[in-house]
């Protein structure tokens, strides 16, 4: 199954529960590449799809992850697909798998300090890259004001399977601040793009929580990473907080459950920060510093990707989750794959 294939998901009674960690090596090769930077994960048909991030050779993986007894037993790549045309600088972050065309849908951050727009498309079987249309106010040179390194984040099919969600990571300079150690208004935008117009049609604003750490060094940010659609309306979003100098302790990774049925559609307000609207209804759903003890030098690394998994023995669905390792150039980051278990 794969975003928004998901059979209905009771939002009231939706828990998550901690099955298993595993930590994929870091000189794992595959046709000359290094497998590294994991920055999104789908799930269809036995195969796993991910994303690498390296725009400087931007690339998808395809791997089988093999779970018995509620365990990650082995993860084996088996394929690597080089993107031939860079010059949209694509800086992937998010992927899913359509099983109605077979193709492939992406999202990349582009590149706002060097006036790349960000973008969102589809791939086929024979390479042919597709662009969809994402607002105006998301690209390079837009008078809202994306910040570089904080736009297209999260994707996922829409339930009814009509369109995409694609979401940002961080706020318009338009729309609010990034997140403080201290309560911030910070709304990024959520985006429905219909797959018949291939155009934006509806738009909500979803608050961060502020950043969940003192830092002992310069920097700190939380922003949004993934979302998965399980019901019309209702989403799972990952969102992550990095404090610097912490070491293993940095990322703090919580999973909410969100509802827009009620939101406001933002798609035509040009700034959040003077209008009066109605964002989205989040509820803490999972709180990865709960397990630290059963994880890796008891750290939650930088969790970027989200989906739907296998169907368990005992019929329950799972979730997989994957870390953007970034290929250890901020210090010594993690592979980390996390399984949990859906109880609805």
């Amino acid at each position: 199954m794969s975003c928004g294939s998901l059979k209905k998901t009771s939002s009231e009674t939706l828990q998550l529960k901690f099955l298993d960690e595993y930590i994929l090596p870091d000189n794992i090769i595959i046709n000359e590449t290094l497998v590294g930077g994991l920055s999104g994960i789908d799930y269809h048909n036995g195969i796993y799809y991910l994303v690498c991030d390296d725009a400087s050779n931007p690339r998808y993986y395809e791997a089988t992850i093999d779970i018995s007894n509620n365990k990650i037993e082995n993860i084996e790549f088996n394929n690597v697909t080089k993107f031939n045309d860079s010059t949209h600088y694509l800086d992937l972050e998010a992927i899913r798998f359509d099983a109605k065309s077979n193709n492939l849908f992406m999202t990349s951050e582009g590149s706002i300090n060097h006036q790349k727009d960000p973008s969102f498309f589809s791939i086929n079987a024979k390479g042919i890259i597709d662009y969809l249309e994402i607002p105006n106010a998301f690209k390079a040179g837009s008078l809202q004001k994306p910040r570089n390194n904080g736009t297209l984040e999260g994707l996922c099919m829409s339930y009814d399977k009509k369109g995409y969600w694609i979401a940002m990571e961080l706020p318009l300079e338009a729309d609010g601040p990034e997140p403080q150690l201290i309560e911030t208004k910070s709304p990024v935008r959520l985006t429905y793009i219909d797959l018949h117009t291939k155009k934006p049609r509806k738009q909500f604003a979803y608050l961060l929580d502020k950043i969940a750490k003192k830092p002992l060094d310069n920097f700190a940010v939380n922003g949004l990473t993934d979302i998965l659609a399980y019901n019309t309306n209702h989403f799972i979003t990952i969102e992550r907080s990095y404090s610097s100098g912490l070491g293993t302790q940095g990322n703090t990774i919580k999973l909410f459950k969100i509802d827009a049925s009620n939101a406001t559609n933002s798609l035509a307000l040009s700034n959040l920060k003077e209008k009066d609207y109605i964002p989205i209804k989040k509820t803490l759903l999972f709180d990865f510093d709960d397990v630290r003890t059963k994880l890796t030098d008891q750290s939650i690394d930088n969790i970027e990707g989200i989906t739907f998994g296998p169907i368990l023995v005992n019929g329950n669905k799972t979730i997989m989750l994957v870390s953007d390792n970034n290929f250890n150039k901020l210090g010594q980051q993690m592979n980390q794959f996390i399984l949990l278990e859906i109880i609805d």
